[in-house]
């Protein structure tokens, strides 16, 4: 019996290792063959009962053997690509299980595969540097780490890191906190706040960019419904009402045509249960505060491997979250211990725009005039799908009595606001002859795709230079 590896092509009526491109180790003699009829002493013998391992080390292209569990060494090196297991029998009624790793291997070969991803993390760590003692590398390194905080407007931590290296900025310094102002306002979900200081403090910027502009408005309708932003947070604390009482109390009186022009023609992303329909929304389901804060949407649009997760958000650190329903008490969520239960009306419940009825009054006129926007910046600049796609998802929160916990709810996660908030501060950077991403970035970025080039190469090494484990080593 022959146990090894073929390349495509090699004659298989004989056993692995007597032909051009095929390698074997023989149980009869314990000699091991590559591609000739001579063997070379390599190991024991096996026979009935014996459990024989073969693996290929594609980092350094050689193939080893065990027995038994025990690893028998190196039996061949510089191995080209692409071999197929193969196993050669000569006597009649010999049988052969093979394992091809549905089963746990006798040898432990995780060992050998943590030893290897030790080994190219050393290489990588240890690769000489062309500084040639003059300081020039550590410099480099200063800069893009400076660079890297002041890009995302960690204003005193770049700033005391600038003191300690000897470095200077490119930016003013006034205008790294005028950034960080910005950014902070978009992260608190402040987007009304947010538009009006970038307009004041780089005026101009979002009138050459009205993609971006259109970005910042669609993101502070989706904030308007999750009560965030400022326009609703003024009127939060007067007539408290519920979600169903403050939209029928609006729409009875001027806005069914409006409600309309809201849907945008059924765009709902294909959904039609508990839709905003004459300006009604059915089933009417409350959520408490506390349920939003601290929470990760566990799903991308809602969705986890095509299945509707309980409601779209992940509780962290295993705390009980309790949410509000009025007919469903104490579903578990699949993710965390996130129990709903029947419980009684409570001021903190998280409601459309904060339950106000001005808020909902001002948040759907703003919602009229963000749909004319749109209208004029595809009659000004043509059909843009990310804009159309931008307004349908921030419009379908309204076709739920309970956004926050629909298909279309993982917008309200404040996780979203990160993408915006990198666009407009990108734009600003870039209006002021600055990159738009800083040379760390980049230089990561670089990375995973030489990583990606090498797998498509057959570089086996690639399989253990994981950017990030390395970035965080």
């Amino acid at each position: 019996m022959g146990i090894g590896l073929s390349a495509h092509g090699v004659n298989v009526n004989r056993l692995p290792g007597w032909d051009k491109h095929s390698y074997g180790y023989h149980g009869d003699d314990g000699h091991s063959f590559c591609s000739s009829g001579t063997g070379q002493p390599y190991g024991p013998t096996f026979t009935t009962g014996d459990v024989i391992g073969c693996g290929v080390n594609l980092v350094d292209n050689t193939a080893f053997y065990t027995k038994n569990g025990h690893h028998l060494g190196i039996a061949f090196t510089d191995l080209p690509p692409n071999l197929y297991p193969t196993v050669g029998l000569q006597t009649p009624g010999e049988v052969v299980d093979a394992n091809f790793g549905q089963e746990p291997f006798v040898f432990d070969i995780d060992d050998m595969l943590n030893e290897l991803r030790v080994k190219t993390r050393l290489q990588i760590i240890n690769y000489p540097t062309p500084d040639h003692g003059q300081g020039q590398w550590q410099a480099v390194l200063h800069k893009m780490v400076s660079t890297y905080l002041v890009h995302h407007g960690y204003c005193a931590t770049a700033e005391a890191f600038a003191n300690s290296t000897g470095q200077g900025f490119e930016e003013d310094l006034n205008s790294i906190k005028n950034r960080q102002k910005i950014l902070k306002l978009v992260l608190a979900g402040r987007m009304g706040e947010a538009i009006e200081l970038t307009s004041r403090l780089y005026p101009g910027l979002l009138e050459r960019d009205p993609n971006l502009l259109f970005a910042l408005k669609c993101r502070q309708f989706v904030e308007m419904v999750n009560g965030s932003d400022s326009e609703i947070t003024q009127n939060s604390n007067i007539n408290q009402t519920s979600v169903i009482q403050s939209t029928k109390a609006y729409t009875k009186s001027s806005v069914n045509s409006n409600i309309e022009e809201m849907n945008m023609n059924n765009a709902m992303n294909g959904s039609t249960e508990q839709q905003l329909v004459n300006g009604q929304i059915e089933n009417d389901v409350d959520m408490e505060e506390n349920v939003i804060n601290g929470m990760k949407n566990n799903t991308e649009n809602g969705y986890q491997n095509n299945d509707l997760n309980t409601n779209g958000y992940k509780c962290q650190n295993g705390e009980d979250v309790d949410m509000e329903t009025n007919n469903v008490s104490q579903i578990q969520q699949q993710n965390g211990n996130c129990n709903m239960e029947n419980i009684s009306n409570k001021n903190n419940k998280k409601q459309l725009c904060g339950g106000d009825k001005q808020a909902i009054e001002k948040m759907l006129e703003f919602g009229r005039q963000l749909y004319s926007q749109s209208i004029h910046l595809r009659q000004q600049h043509g059909k843009n799908e990310s804009n159309k796609k931008m307004l349908q998802d921030a419009f379908s929160l309204l076709a739920y009595a309970n956004p926050w916990n629909s298909p279309v709810g993982w917008q309200l996660d404040p996780q979203q606001r990160e993408t915006v908030c990198a666009r407009l501060n990108s734009a600003i950077l870039e209006s002021s002859n600055l990159p738009r991403r800083p040379p760390l970035e980049v230089a990561a970025s670089h990375a995973r795709e030489l990583v990606r080039l090498m797998s498509h190469a057959g570089l086996g090494a690639c399989g253990f230079a994981v950017v990030d484990n390395i970035i965080q080593y």
